[in-house]
């Protein structure tokens, strides 16, 4: 329980690892203050060995990772989590079970992020995600709520894709960027407005190779929000508000 009557941000991490820490560094990056005691106040759970969410919702693997993600969940609000927050697209497929488990208010990054496109008038956009959050629809389902048409790769696409975020990324190699290339030009092809990288992991190849605008981070989005909602003032988010996110 919160004792000293401070707002704490509660991060639900470890979904994987680097994207909680690349999320972690965002918001301390981003947060407008004078000193340290300026900062958000945050508690991170970085719980590794949760299942993987994208091959529990293939069906590959019996362990439901939402068990652990209550479990956390339940352990942050307890230490005194006001807010929280999953830096992980994927894991937002039980998203609705850990909110209704728990009695604590929690952002949602997939609506976050195709509210964004909305507001900024994108008419159709590409989805670069797992093959868990693909095959869950969430974000084709958030587009076809707010009207937004668009497109995921191709099967061929997407098994590089994949291999990209768990061979490459997750593993804490080089990332192919001609094969993540490939993957771009076909969306491309297919009129997208903007993709969306709808996995945090991919977040860290904008980072590195400071992709441009056309990439609307999903990651970015989650800490542009999570810092208004904590009661600071965001900065350094270079384009955001283009993509209709108020200052």
């Amino acid at each position: 329980m919160n004792k000293r009557n401070e707002f704490i941000l509660g991060i639900l991490g470890g979904l994987g690892p680097m994207s909680s820490v690349y999320f972690y560094e965002m918001l301390t990056s981003h947060t407008k203050v004078s000193c340290d005691q300026e900062h958000i106040n945050i508690l991170l759970s970085s719980h590794a060995q949760t299942p993987d969410r994208t091959a529990y919702i293939m069906g590959e693997i019996a362990d439901d990772p939402a068990v652990c993600m209550i479990e956390d969940a339940e352990t942050l609000i307890a230490a005194g989590a006001d807010l929280l927050v999953i830096p992980c697209n994927t894991a937002h497929y039980f998203y609705d079970r850990v909110r209704n488990a728990v009695d604590c208010p929690m952002i949602n990054i997939i609506y976050e992020t195709v509210a964004a496109l909305h507001r900024a008038g994108t008419k159709k956009a590409g989805i670069l995600a797992t093959d868990g959050t693909i095959y869950s629809g969430a974000y084709q389902n958030m587009c076809e709520r707010f009207g937004i048409a668009c497109e995921v790769p191709s099967p061929a696409m997407q098994k590089k894709l994949m291999n990209l975020i768990y061979g490459d990324i997750k593993t804490g190699a080089s990332v192919d960027l001609m094969t993540f290339g490939e993957i771009v030009s076909e969306l491309r092809g297919k009129d997208c407005e903007h993709i969306i990288l709808g996995c945090t992991e991919l977040s860290l190849i904008k980072r590195s190779e400071r992709l441009g605008s056309y990439f609307v981070d999903s990651t970015e989005i989650l800490a542009w929000r999570t810092i208004l909602a904590c009661g600071k003032e965001p900065i350094g988010f270079e384009g955001l508000p283009s993509y209709g996110i108020p200052e």
